[in-house]
């Protein structure tokens, strides 16, 4: 296809596509979707070879947020019996954390959940940070705490953050029937905030909101504007007890394209795919490999994911291998820039400038609950009867038991 050529040249240059051929991929056919992953795949592998970095979310404090995220499940009024508990202490979530670096992770993401910090809330998570790195070197932290404040982003920085995470989520013009206890342009502020402050600025999407192709389109072409170290792609989980529990809008080929136009968007940037990868990419996870560059080890803020064994196994069994601590994620010309906004050669080239973004206002790296799963932890998709694909695949999500805020190991 010409079109696919056309988008692996501008992917190796950093060249933005146009619009229309952002478009053009979400629209390509069944048949063309391994021809599509292929195309995207030898962007993926030119600035990253075939690395897959690991990352590990630590709840900090669970539910009860004022926010009114239609995707989450620890939103204002939510019914989802998910787990509700107040801050971790440092050493509580340092151990959570040293599970996930034990298991491989390279990242451990700190979550919690609220509009956004207090002053007193960035004292604790400040500790936190600073308990983690004490025992364990060259770990990468991300915070993921909601709107900041002014000086917040400083603080955090000088506490040892590496990174900061606050997701744009959808389209600035569909964003006020998502929430509506904040506004679009309160996400761009944290972002720009966190970046401006010396973090690594993390901010990503959430498909499968019943949003059209150009809002998805709209809402990556935002992020590459703000140009973030990292973008995670979270896929939402309909969880029972939230406003979108009846939206089950995605099938696995359609992740796989979306995850295809962002890496074709952001060619040099760690794209990650986050919440809802187990419950809906299923079977086809190992070819999401060939797209994105970075996942999540293990659980997710309030739902299961697959076990962090097979994780292991899918990325070795797939061809690729882990990312160590000494390697650096990103490509040359990013890292030196400070391994954030880009500063690159051409405008407009790089993706994005502010790192990671958590979902932010309560921060829900997870959308609207993470990943579902599987009691025992086990490898997506292994109930006995396996509906029909045209189903909503409720099956797939459980609610988190285990972990940060229970007396049971966690899954890592």
């Amino acid at each position: 296809m010409d079109l696919l050529n056309t988008l692996v040249d501008k992917g190796l240059r950093r060249e933005l596509p146009t619009r229309e051929e952002a478009l053009a991929v979400l629209a390509t056919t069944d048949d063309e979707l391994l021809d599509v992953v292929a195309a995207a795949g030898k962007v993926r592998r030119h600035w990253f070879g075939r690395r897959v970095k690991l990352n590990y979310l630590v709840n900090l404090k669970s539910g009860l947020c004022p926010e009114d995220c239609s995707y989450c499940s620890q939103r204002l009024g939510s019914k989802a019996d998910i787990l509700k508990y107040t801050w971790l202490k440092p050493d509580e979530a340092s151990k959570a954390a040293a599970a996930g670096l034990a298991g491989g992770a390279k990242r451990v993401c700190l979550v919690a959940s609220g509009r956004g910090p207090t002053d007193r809330d960035v004292d604790r998570v400040s500790e936190t940070i600073k308990a983690i790195k004490e025992q364990n070197e060259g770990v990468e932290v991300c915070a993921c705490l909601g709107l900041l404040s002014d000086g917040q982003a400083e603080r955090l920085r000088e506490a040892g953050a590496d990174a900061y995470n606050h997701n744009l989520n959808t389209s600035e013009g569909t964003y006020g029937e998502i929430t509506t206890t904040h506004t679009y342009a309160d996400r761009v502020d944290t972002v720009q905030k966190a970046h401006a402050a010396g973090l690594s600025a993390c901010s990503g999407l959430i498909a499968g909101m019943g949003e059209s192709d150009e809002d998805l389109v709209d809402v990556v072409y935002s992020l590459r504007e703000l140009d973030p170290d990292s973008v995670p792609v979270n896929f939402l989980i309909p969880f029972e007890g939230t406003p979108l529990a009846k939206e089950w809008n995605l099938t696995p080929q359609r992740c796989l394209r979306i995850l295809a136009m962002v890496r074709f968007v952001c060619p040099d940037v760690e794209v990650r795919i986050a919440g809802g990868r187990e419950v809906h990419l299923r079977s086809m996870q190992p070819l999401a490999l060939h797209l994105a560059n970075s996942i999540f080890l293990g659980d997710y803020l309030t739902s299961e994911g697959q076990a962090g064994k097979a994780d292991l196994e899918m990325i070795a069994d797939a061809g690729f291998e882990v990312e160590g601590a000494d390697q650096v994620t990103l490509p040359e010309h990013r890292a030196q820039a400070g391994g954030g906004c880009g500063s690159h050669a051409s405008a407009g080239g790089g993706c994005g400038s502010h790192e990671d973004a958590g979902a932010g206002c309560g921060s829900h790296e997870d959308a609207g609950a993470g990943c579902g799963s599987h009691e025992g932890g086990g490898v997506c998709g292994t109930a006995a009867a396996v509906p029909a694909a045209t189903e909503p695949r409720t099956d797939l999500v459980a609610v988190r038991r285990r972990g940060a805020g229970t007396d049971l190991a966690p899954n890592a």
